[in-house]
């Protein structure tokens, strides 16, 4: 679930925070990276109770509805098709969501009930519930890319529910684009004879968790080095009027360029400067690239760079 880009986000951003705060300590920093890495796979099992919750909310909608003094033939014999939905009733039937969520509180929708609330209303007013449910009958393959559709078009969307995350967890927000990509991945590829949910790894591997706790460590260790290079290669500039987060990518990336002998120069550059488009000033990712480019050519005037496997020193 976590590319190397978005582990090198978390590092930065776990540096940034431990700048302007009165953390002091490596392992609470470590910790602080653990935290903020972890509540991105909450986030994504939050979002899979939204779903289970919609149905629910679906459910509950026609029962008060066939209840009415005055209902209608309609009211009588409503349209189950949503409720009934193949992949929602595996969704909400799952042992492993059911004890995942309860294990970390997760379900935070049978008390924040608004959010299902406002999206069934949406979604039971949108032309792709009026389309689906035009239909009586429905395979498990179409169920699931209503479900998909549900998800792309009126869920992800919601600016309310956008607000809600942000409210919990600010760096939910820089997690939710990827979480969506992951949680739609995941839903196309339920088999219909799943009899349960098997979550995604929030690593790819073991090395790039390794990863991710290295490069928070090297970076912090070899700041002092590091930033004496920074000063070096900019000249009519001192560390201070340099933006704080161009500093901190600044920083990682150096680390990367002489700690990390498996990772190519330009992979290191690439990424830092993709990182900057999104988080840092309009101007930066030109100040960065200029930087590190001069930074590349001292540390290999001075032999300090070590690649390891052919092509990783360019």
């Amino acid at each position: 679930m976590l590319t190397r880009r978005h582990i090198r986000t978390k590092v930065m951003q776990c540096i940034f925070a431990t700048k302007h705060s009165n953390n002091e300590g490596i392992s609470k920093e470590i910790s602080f990276l653990n935290q903020s890495m972890f509540n991105m796979f909450d986030l994504f099992i939050i979002n899979l109770n939204l779903l289970a919750a919609l149905q629910k909310k679906a459910q509950e909608y026609y029962k008060i509805a066939q209840q009415k003094h005055l209902a209608t033939k309609e009211d009588k014999n409503p349209n189950l098709k949503f409720v009934n939905n193949q992949l929602l009733l595996k969704i909400k039937h799952s042992n492993s969501l059911e004890k995942i969520s309860h294990k970390k509180k997760l379900d935070v929708w049978s008390f924040d009930d608004e959010y299902p609330s406002l999206i069934w209303d949406e979604l039971r007013q949108s032309e792709i519930y009026s389309e689906y449910v035009s239909k009586e009958k429905s395979t498990y393959d179409e169920d699931k890319e209503f479900v998909i559709l549900m998800f792309e078009k009126i869920i992800a969307p919601n600016q309310k529910l956008y607000e809600y995350y942000e409210d919990h967890k600010l760096t939910w927000i820089d997690d939710l684009p990827i979480v969506n990509t992951n949680l739609v991945r995941f839903l196309k590829y339920i088999p219909p004879f799943a009899k349960d949910l098997r979550f995604p790894d929030l690593f790819k591997n073991e090395d790039d968790k390794d990863f991710a706790l290295e490069l928070l460590q090297k970076t912090l260790l070899n700041e002092d080095e590091f930033s004496k290079d920074i000063v070096k290669n900019t000249k009519n500039w001192d560390k201070d009027r340099i933006a704080d987060l161009d500093y901190i990518m600044l920083i990682m990336a150096c680390t990367e360029f002489t700690r990390f002998p498996s990772i190519p120069l330009k992979v290191t550059i690439n990424e830092y400067l993709e990182i900057s488009k999104d988080y840092s000033t309009p101007k930066s990712s030109t100040f960065i690239n200029g930087l590190l480019d001069k930074i590349v050519r001292q540390y290999k005037s001075e032999n300090r760079i070590n690649k390891i496997g052919r092509g990783l020193i360019e």
